[in-house]
């Protein structure tokens, strides 16, 4: 057993320079150099010099002590190095997804009073400036990569920012020594703004206690990092999952952290070979359908893969015990305690198909992590099949992030896991999920209404979710608070519940279910574009090509609209009611969509719809579309049969 001497309580400053000091040659950061075919690298001795330098810079330019310095950039070690500079200046980070609309980002710089603003880009420098003179607080702007041509005297490149510093520390030796050795631990240390999923974004305040508990609770559960670990760092790391339970824990370990992106994820896992990564459900759902397409281009491969993995989930029900808990602990044998047959047609199935995705994901692959939505619990059991260890967790920005996960030698497929060591958790009469601990938020900047609102009198965090209670102590989320939708019957609907059974549907994309104060459940659908297209194609069924449009993503081209010719067709509404008609199955009969509106694009991060961590508006989305839901209901009550057969409507927005 690897002795995890990492779990230590320090300030992120501390952090840093001891990783400096004790593992100086270590490499910290491993990141592809845009516009060439190498890597780059640097030491954890060479990131210290540098955000050294860059912090030192802030304070020649008038950087004090608990000011706020915002970071609007993709994930990057240059977004890394923003951050750290702040920090280590004694400053507060303000995190901004730079996928955001200008409104959004003048609100939260005027929010947190911040002075300081990094920006990945030219592109995003640009939409800045434009909205400049609304930013009542804002001193300069340092952009972290390519050429300063904006002719404003407020913006500097990162290196003159690093040459700014090195001048105050020719001058002052030990001001950089001095001003990082004053930051505490309970000093702030950033500020998150909320997704805004259900209106306004708050800013959530996080502590050096706060970050360095939630690393702790982490690291304490899941299994030890190893020397030489590459942790693939690609979700946002404005928000709080990837900042903490990805670069935060990797830190504390002193291991490596490579970037990479959602676009360019398969590929990356075979040049950095990751061990460990955060993710989404939405992610693995698109590995899984990735998997299966091209195992679909052939008779023989699919019949190979379909029998893969039959006797993959076969194998994973038979390891799991009376109450549906699986061992999938380093080490354990797959096939151990299982029927000869069984033992042989997996590993069968190994040879032929498992070993080959292990192999895609860079051979060295250990764990990784599902949060910020439900991941179904069939999916789950799809890749323990494989062989492939994923621990799914609960947790949101003000809890910085895990509360509940499931540990490695007992995992229960659809569920949240059990209490997380350090934190405090109750089920309040509503059935709402309250926890305390020293990783909860402080409050949310400028909103002390807000604040009061999110705590009980004893001081436990109302996380907003309806929980049910499982064997053991773990538990399944039902739906948060907003997100139980009441038909005017008084019967109670659970989104997530809905959306989970299109999770891994072969021609739905997108579900958002209808049912608040309506006298049944319909949805808007998405439909899976390509999907949908490859069946067209097959059976020689016209279309319009030209109404399609695309957006490039990484290496991949997405289909992100079609025309009428393919939303009317009835081939289409034949393929999605059997979709609909398969998940009503699951649910009961108040529950169960009775019409639904075909819509001729995705809901997308460009379009305001979806968060940068792949969760949808709903507000926005049912504002958005708020004449086709009332077209849905107008037809009075729905009448017999499937969902959508002779009433089911197409978006031509």
């Amino acid at each position: 057993m690897i002795e995890k001497w990492y779990i230590t309580e320090q300030t992120f400053p501390e952090l840093l320079n001891r990783n400096a000091l004790r593992f100086g040659p270590r490499r910290a950061q491993w990141w592809k150099v845009e516009g060439a075919q190498r890597t780059a690298t640097l030491t954890y001795a060479e990131l210290w010099r540098l955000v050294k330098e860059a912090a030192a810079g802030l304070m020649e330019l008038g950087f004090e002590k608990g000011d706020r310095g915002a970071v609007m950039a993709y994930t990057s070690p240059q977004w890394t190095w923003a951050d750290y500079a702040v920090i280590c200046a004694a400053g507060v980070s303000v995190s901004i997804y730079p996928t955001l609309s200008a409104k959004e980002v003048v609100y939260m710089l005027n929010d947190s009073g911040a002075k300081y603003l990094f920006v990945h880009d030219k592109a995003i420098l640009e939409r800045v400036i434009k909205a400049r003179g609304q930013m009542g607080t804002l001193q300069k702007i340092v952009l972290l990569s390519g050429d300063n041509i904006s002719g404003s005297p407020d913006v500097l490149t990162f290196e003159e920012l690093r040459r700014l510093g090195v001048k105050l520390l020719s001058r002052q030796r030990l001001a950089f020594e001095k001003r990082w050795r004053s930051v505490e631990l309970t000093d702030m240390m950033n500020i998150v703004y909320t997704s805004g999923t259900t209106g306004q974004q708050k800013g959530v305040i996080h502590t050096h206690l706060s970050f360095n508990a939630a690393c702790c609770r982490d690291l304490r559960i899941v299994p030890p990092y190893r020397p030489g670990d590459v942790l693939l760092s690609f979700l946002p790391l404005a928000h709080t999952y990837e900042r903490e339970c990805g670069h935060g824990s990797a830190t504390m370990a002193a291991a490596t952290i490579a970037y990479s992106s959602p676009q360019t994820l398969v590929e990356d896992l075979q040049l950095f070979k990751p061990a460990i990564f955060m993710s989404v459900p939405r992610i693995y759902e698109r590995i899984y359908l990735a998997l299966r397409d091209l195992a679909s281009r052939s008779p023989l491969k699919k019949r190979i893969f379909d029998f893969a993995m039959k006797t993959g989930l076969q194998l994973t029900e038979a390891r799991a015990d009376d109450d549906g808990f699986v061992d999938m602990s380093e080490g354990v044998d797959f096939t151990g305690g299982v029927g000869l047959w069984l033992k042989i047609k997996y590993k069968l199935a190994d040879a032929l198909i498992f070993k080959k995705v292990r192999a895609m994901m860079g051979g060295r692959f250990r764990f990784a992590f599902s949060a910020a939505g439900s991941l179904s619990a069939d999916l789950c059991k799809v890749f323990m099949a494989m062989g492939l260890r994923i621990f799914e967790g609960y947790g949101s920005t003000e809890t910085y992030n895990t509360v509940n996960l499931n540990p490695p030698h007992k995992v229960l497929p659809g569920s949240i896991g059990s209490l997380c060591n350090g934190v405090e958790g109750r089920i309040n009469e509503i059935g709402e999920w309250e926890v305390r601990g020293e990783n909860i938020f402080l409050g949310y900047w400028n909103n002390p209404a807000a604040t009061r609102e999110a705590f009980t009198e004893d001081g436990f965090y109302k996380t907003g979710d309806i929980v049910e209670e499982l064997p053991d102590g773990y538990l399944k989320i039902i739906d948060r608070i907003r997100g139980i939708m009441v038909l005017d019957t008084g019967k109670n609907v659970p989104v997530t519940k809905i959306e989970s059974l299109f999770a891994i549907a072969d021609y739905v994309d997108q579900v958002v279910p209808i049912a608040d104060e309506r006298p049944y459940v319909s949805a808007l659908i998405v439909p899976n574009f390509e999907a949908v297209i490859a069946v067209f194609e097959k059976e020689g069924i016209d279309y319009d090509r030209a109404a399609l449009k695309f957006e490039e993503q990484g290496n991949t081209r997405l289909i992100i609209e079609a025309g009428e010719e393919l939303i009317d067709h009835p081939r289409l509404r034949q393929l999605l009611d059997e979709e609909v008609a398969g998940a009503n199955l699951e649910l009961e009969e108040h529950e169960q969509i009775k019409k639904y509106v075909i819509l001729h694009r995705r809901l997308t991060e460009g379009s305001g719809e979806v968060t940068p961590t792949l969760k949808l508006k709903r507000h926005l989305v049912l504002s958005n579309f708020s004449r086709e839901i009332e077209g849905i209901y107008e037809g009075g009550p729905a009448g017999a049969g499937l969902a959508g057969q002779g009433k089911t409507g197409s978006s031509r927005r």
